[in-house]
């Protein structure tokens, strides 16, 4: 089956946005904006999904689409995340309001998949649930050649009846190496290793051997039975698995890719090769230009927030934005104030930028910066 959940709570902050002017809600309304590769036709993020659910081992699951903006208690609270976990701060994580986020990861689902009129009754009556969950998700983060702020992800669980089957680890081995398969091939060499997720126990990561390198990429577990309980499921009844990976690493070693951004190019020079299996060749090296900037400000300044910053002021033309210095001295610079130093790469995937460009985009940083977070160029 297909679930579609619509929320008349993020409608009205999707509303709320539009009617905001601030840096933070027009940098939200921007990435909420951005396609969802994980449903756009002729994308390998897409072709990852597909390849997935095609999978005769998952074929019982269901699929969920859930909203993008979340309440931060059903996101962080219901999946055991420690109350002092970084996820839940906003350096790391864009709070609409107080109490609203976009979502962090597609693990969500699991609370409006179990609240679903038509789940609650094949639980009433003792029967196995599952579903799978993908989509872009949000989460602030340093800039590079690897990362972005906003991604995709999958995720997938299935809920057994204790009646009928209690899951174990090798459950999680078999789910895993159908997972492999499904989007390596079946020769894909693999191998599992224990690891630890807030809502799992126990948890494996596995990793695949792509080009002679060990891969990381995906995690699974066995569900807490707490988390069951916080979820309205009778732990002593039920028992399941879960995973969960983002879709753009398994692409970018799948095609050897050299920047995430070309996942979102309409070159069609780039847009052709995007392929999985196929290593990508560049259709051509633009060469980089650095530039550094150091500046001081108060002690509460947010590093991620300034990553988001940076990649906003030229758009599609930074590659990295690298710390190279961070440190106090209240003598030089005054009480609870930090100077911070960044290395800039910019390079754009189409073009040869000139100097003369980037110094005037990155003269403009440092007015911006100035401006924007009261800070004190150095």
């Amino acid at each position: 089956m297909n679930y579609e959940i619509s929320s008349s709570e993020e409608k009205s902050l999707r509303e709320s946005l539009e009617t905001r002017t601030d840096t933070e809600a027009l940098r939200m309304r921007r990435y909420l904006s951005m396609p969802d590769l994980s449903r756009t036709s002729g994308s390998p993020i897409k072709e990852i999904v597909d390849r997935i659910l095609g999978s005769s081992y998952f074929q019982e699951l269901d699929v969920i689409k859930i909203p993008e903006i979340v309440p931060a208690d059903i996101s962080f609270d219901l999946f055991d995340f420690p109350k002092d976990h970084p996820a839940r701060s906003k350096s790391d994580t864009y709070y609409v309001d107080e109490k609203n986020i976009l979502r962090t990861h597609t693990t969500v689902m699991w609370y409006y998949y179990l609240h679903h009129d038509e789940v609650k009754k094949r639980i009433q009556a003792n029967k196995a649930v599952g579903a799978f969950c993908f989509g872009k998700v949000y989460r602030k983060d340093e800039i590079d050649r690897k990362h972005m702020n906003v991604f995709h992800q999958i995720d997938g669980w299935y809920l057994a009846p204790k009646s009928i089957k209690t899951i174990t680890q090798k459950d999680l081995e078999e789910a895993l190496s159908n997972i492999a398969k499904a989007v390596f091939g079946p020769e894909v060499k693999y191998r599992l290793n224990k690891d630890t997720f807030p809502y799992t126990d126990p948890s494996l990561e596995m990793e695949v051997d792509i080009n002679s390198n060990w891969v990381e990429v995906v995690g699974c577990g066995v569900v807490k039975g707490s988390v069951l309980e916080t979820l309205g499921v009778d732990s002593s009844k039920y028992t399941g698995w879960a995973f969960g990976f983002g879709l753009e690493r398994l692409a970018i070693v799948s095609m050897e890719l050299p920047d995430i951004r070309l996942l979102w190019s309409e070159d069609p020079r780039v847009v052709k090769q995007l392929k999985l299996g196929q290593k990508f060749v560049e259709v051509s090296k633009y060469p980089p230009i650095v530039r550094d900037i150091s500046f001081v400000v108060e002690n509460d300044f947010i590093p991620n927030d300034y990553f988001d910053f940076v990649r906003e002021l030229a758009p599609g033309l930074v590659e990295q934005v690298e710390l190279l210095d961070k440190y106090e001295n209240a003598e030089k610079f005054g009480a609870g104030k930090i100077s911070y130093a960044y290395r800039v790469t910019y390079r754009s995937l189409d073009r040869t930028l000139t100097g003369e460009e980037i110094d005037t985009i990155h003269k403009k940083l440092e007015s911006e910066t100035a401006k924007v977070f009261s800070a004190t160029i150095r």
